[in-house]
Formats: C-alpha cells, sequence, structure tokens
C-alpha cells in the first residue's frame, strides 16, 4: 500500500522530494502565478511575494529541519526516577495516515501548500479541498509532487464544494487542518467529533494594532495602509481595531488620511458588503465617524474605509472582517487598550507600535497567537515561525517546527534491560517504609547524597530479590 510505504521509508527521501518541487517553483514561478489568476486584482510581484517565494522558503525550511525534528528521540539516564534504574526510554514521532487540509480562499497556494508538504514530509497522505475557484494551484502543486517523485495517490485534490469535507469525513480521516471562518469550523468540529477525530484550525480573526507614546506616528499610518492594500485587505491577520493615545489620534488620523488616498478599491463579495454595510452604519450611529464617504452597497469594488472615535463595544470591533476597513480607538493609556480589545472574541494576531523596549512588553501581555513589533503581517512569513490563533481564533499551528510535528503522533518506547523486575513480586512487609524513605530522601528538601541513594537503591533490589 502506498501510504504504509511512504510511512515507512526515510525521511531524507521524503525531503528529496521537497527539494526538487522547490527548485521546480524557482524554475517555473510564472506557472503558478497564472494559477493564482483568480485572486482579483492582485499582479505578479505580489503573487510571489505573498505565496510563491514563502511557500519556496517553506519547502528549504522542511530541508533543513525536518529530519531532527522527526527523528526519535533518546531519553538519557538524565532525570530518570532513580527507582527506573534499567530501563531506556525514546519518543517517537509518527504520522497520522491520511490528513484532510481545507484551503482558504485569500491564500490558496501558501496556506494549505505548507500544511500539505509538513503533512507530506512526517509520512502522511494528504487529501486538499480547496475554496471555491482555487483548485489550479493545488492541481498544479500535485503535479510538480508527482513528477518530483511522490507515488501516486498521496496528494489529491477533492472537489470544491463543501459536501467534499463532509465526504471525506465519512469515508474516514485521520486528521484535519482547516484554514477558514470561525463559522466554519464550528460546523467541521461538529463533524470530526463524533469519530473523535483531531483537528488544527487557523480561523478568523479582527487583529488589533497598540501604538505607544513615543511611537513614529508616519511609521504607523505607513504600515496600516500596507495592511489595507495587501492582498485586497483579505489576509486574516490584517489591521481591524487600532488603539491609539488620545493625544496621538488626530495625528495619525491625517497621517493615514494621506497614506490611503492612492490604495485603488479592493474586491469584496456581496455578501460580506452588505454584512459590513449594516456594521459600519451601526457604529455611525452609535458615534463612530467615517474618515471618506461611506461606500455604496451595490459597488463590487471597496475603497478602503477608515472610522474614527470608534468605541470598544460597537459590534464592527467584535466581528471578523474580510474588506478594507480600520477602526481607530482613542485610548487613555495601554491598560485601557488591552481591556478593550478583550472585548473581541478573536485572538489571532496584533501589533504593537512604539519604542521597542517598552513594545516588548506589551506584547509579552497581548492575549493573541503571533505579535509583530513596528511592523505587521509580513514577518509572519518567517517559515520558522508556528502560527496559530486563541480563543475564537482557533486552535493548534501551522507552519514551523510546531506545525510539522502537528503532522504527527507521538509513540513512547521503554525498553526493560536486564533481568532485576523487583516490582512484579507481591508486596513484602519493610516496602512501605523502603518507599517512603525514597520519597523524603528524593523529594523532601534537604538535597540527595549518591552514597545514601545508592545504598537506597540497593535495599530496594536486596529487598526484592532475597
Amino acid at each position: 500500500m502506498a501510504r504504509s510505504a511512504w510511512a515507512a521509508c526515510n525521511t531524507a527521501r521524503r525531503l528529496s522530494i521537497v527539494r526538487r518541487l522547490r527548485q521546480r517553483i524557482a524554475a517555473d514561478a510564472e506557472e503558478l502565478v497564472r494559477a493564482l489568476a483568480t485572486r482579483p486584482g492582485r499582479g505578479m510581484a505580489e503573487s510571489l511575494s505573498a505565496e510563491i517565494l514563502p511557500l519556496a522558503e517553506a519547502c528549504r525550511f522542511l530541508e533543513r529541519e525536518a529530519a531532527a525534528l522527526l527523528a526519535p528521540r533518546r531519553l538519557g539516564r538524565r532525570g530518570r526516577p532513580v527507582w527506573l534504574f534499567g530501563v531506556a526510554a525514546e519518543v517517537r514521532r509518527e504520522p497520522f495516515g491520511n490528513v484532510l487540509i481545507v484551503g482558504p480562499s485569500n491564500y490558496p497556494l501558501l496556506l494549505p501548500g505548507v500544511q500539505a508538504l509538513q503533512a507530506l514530509a512526517a509520512g502522511n497522505a494528504v487529501l486538499v479541498k480547496p475554496a471555491p475557484g482555487c483548485s489550479a494551484p493545488m492541481e498544479r502543486l500535485g503535479d510538480w509532487l508527482e513528477e518530483a517523485g511522490l507515488p501516486a495517490g498521496l496528494f489529491q485534490v477533492l472537489h470544491e464544494s463543501p459536501g467534499a469535507v463532509t465526504d471525506a469525513v465519512a469515508a474516514g480521516i485521520d486528521k484535519l487542518v482547516l484554514t477558514g471562518s470561525a463559522d466554519t469550523g464550528r460546523a467541521v468540529a461538529r463533524q470530526l467529533a463524533a469519530a473523535l477525530v483531531p483537528s488544527t484550525m487557523e480561523l478568523s480573526g479582527n487583529d488589533a494594532v497598540f501604538v505607544l507614546p513615543g511611537a513614529d506616528i508616519g511609521t504607523v499610518a505607513r504600515a496600516l495602509a500596507f495592511g489595507l492594500r495587501f492582498n485586497g485587505s483579505a489576509t486574516c491577520i490584517a489591521p481591524r481595531r487600532v488603539f491609539v493615545p488620545q493625544a496621538q489620534a488626530a495625528a495619525l488620523e491625517d497621517a493615514l488620511t494621506r497614506s490611503v488616498a492612492a490604495i485603488p478599491p479592493a474586491a469584496v463579495p456581496l455578501p460580506v458588503r452588505r454584512r459590513l454595510d449594516g456594521l459600519v452604519r451601526a457604529a455611525v450611529a452609535e458615534g463612530a465617524r467615517p474618515l471618506g464617504v461611506l461606500p455604496e452597497d451595490a459597488d463590487p469594488a471597496m475603497a478602503p474605509l477608515i472610522l474614527a472615535d470608534a468605541r470598544p463595544g460597537m459590534a464592527l470591533l467584535r466581528e471578523e472582517l474580510f474588506a478594507p476597513i480600520l477602526s481607530l480607538v482613542p485610548v487613555r493609556d495601554m491598560d485601557e487598550a488591552l481591556d478593550a480589545a478583550a472585548q473581541s472574541p478573536y485572538a489571532l494576531g496584533a501589533s504593537v507600535f512604539g519604542p521597542e523596549e517598552d513594545a516588548y512588553a506589551l506584547a509579552g501581555r497581548l492575549d493573541a497567537g503571533t505579535v509583530t513589533v513596528n511592523d505587521l503581517i509580513v514577518p509572519t512569513a518567517d517559515p520558522r515561525l508556528p502560527f496559530g490563533g486563541r480563543r475564537s481564533s482557533g486552535w493548534g499551528v501551522t507552519r514551523g517546527a510546531e506545525g510539522l510535528l502537528e503532522m504527527t503522533r507521538v509513540k513512547t518506547v521503554s525498553v526493560r534491560r536486564g533481568q532485576r523486575l523487583p516490582h512484579l513480586d507481591p508486596p513484602r512487609d519493610g516496602d512501605a517504609a523502603l518507599m517512603l524513605a525514597a520519597l523524603r530522601l528524593l523529594h523532601g528538601g534537604h538535597g540527595i547524597r549518591i552514597g545514601a541513594l545508592r545504598r537506597l537503591a540497593q535495599a530496594l533490589l536486596g529487598r526484592r530479590n532475597d
């Protein structure tokens, strides 16, 4: 069976296929750009920077690190309980089997591509369910993997319809990795619960940005404009809520208005536009102030919209939003900002701008899966970094060493060496006293004397073998 043979083959062979794939990506990147043409308004440079270059770097990360990460970890004598003398142990990482990957529409190559490659490197077979209209990049990736030497049947692209997930789960999978909305995550999790199938879920975000006193307002404005422009602002960690000290709010409004002026409108699906329209108008009715003209509901493209004087209780600040919109929330200080940010159920990513030492300290207080300091979005493309959210933003991680290990399950193997197995004998008089002596010697807080420890071990052995 191809899957069993793949799981049993050595990691070096699996990674040789990843290496050949990376070289093919470099040689024929233009084909991937054409396969990504379904992303509206995205040029070649953005496809290269947003998906293709990061995918190649993710391949290189696996080539360098996967063998060591997946190798059995042998435990030496250090830290081994004294009463387990003669026992050798190791921790193994084994593949799950069939991993179903449910891909998103905003990054239809990078996100499912990295997840699929990590699953394959760990020895799994992979099923990919692309988002509607997004099969082309996955089909291209599958063709190139097969040309690179991947055995047939180990990478399958399913139909784009949501029913494909239900069918795959019913047929039997061993793990699911999903990137999508919180509502989709809840629905799929219910399907998995009956069969107790484990999952990793990267779900919605409504990311917060914290502007500290001393931050360079011009840099903040440029970064926020980038977040509104990049990929049409259809990024789960794009900035949506900006908490800014009251004394700096006006300056940020001015700088941001200038920075976003040249950003072209982005295509936003009509259902999203209608939902957003209701949230925006409710926020304006509650006191938010639009910097510019509110968009028309019927317009298929949306220019960036900034709402000043937003307040934490507004529904707009608690919902997932895949559109170029940003809310500015004036605060007295960062304590108030943290309290305000916590009112959103999402905890995917966050950014902090300001003096590095202060920003780094605030990063440690944030409830978020990933935090960037004095930047946003781009640093998370580092293939060494795991990525995942908290609360309504999901669980588990993808990418990085931790993401690779999530594609495996743990097996421990312990080997008893020697013929002495005193614990197999029935209890005898005096055993309780010996155990109490061992407990107090090892854990009583008076330090361990090697000689006393040796005598105790000999006494235990003698007690069992006399």
